[in-house]
């Protein structure tokens, strides 16, 4: 019976440790927009850049917070295993993101530069 207990518990904490180690490291936002190729101005193209270049580096901390996070929470623990996949997919669905979000913002500035 004890024993159960235990297992339970450990089962708790692991949820608990999981949900917080969620927390800590916020899944990074895209830009909020990616203006049109055909009618923005230099100015919103070269915003436009600098703010995919942060959000870039936003997913690459994503990323560095994940992994320490797993070291941190998980470091001795049986669900290790279970608990780096969780955080590796975390990290790709951020990446996925990046790259598609990156791939529409660069047709747009391939339109901005054939406007010429």
């Amino acid at each position: 019976m004890n024993r159960k207990l235990l297992t339970i518990g450990a089962a708790l904490a692991l949820a608990f440790g999981v949900a917080t180690a969620q927390a800590e490291c916020a899944f990074p936002k895209p830009p909020a927009s990616i203006p049109d190729g055909k009618t923005a101005s230099e100015a919103e193209m070269v915003a436009a850049m600098q703010a995919f270049k942060s959000y870039n580096e936003e997913v690459n901390a994503f990323g560095a917070c994940l992994e320490e996070e797993t070291k941190s929470k998980a470091a001795g623990t049986a669900q290790l295993m279970q608990l780096k996949t969780m955080q590796t997919k975390k990290h790709n669905a951020a990446i996925d993101e990046l790259q598609t979000k990156a791939k529409l913002f660069n047709e747009q500035v391939r339109v901005f530069k054939a406007r010429g």
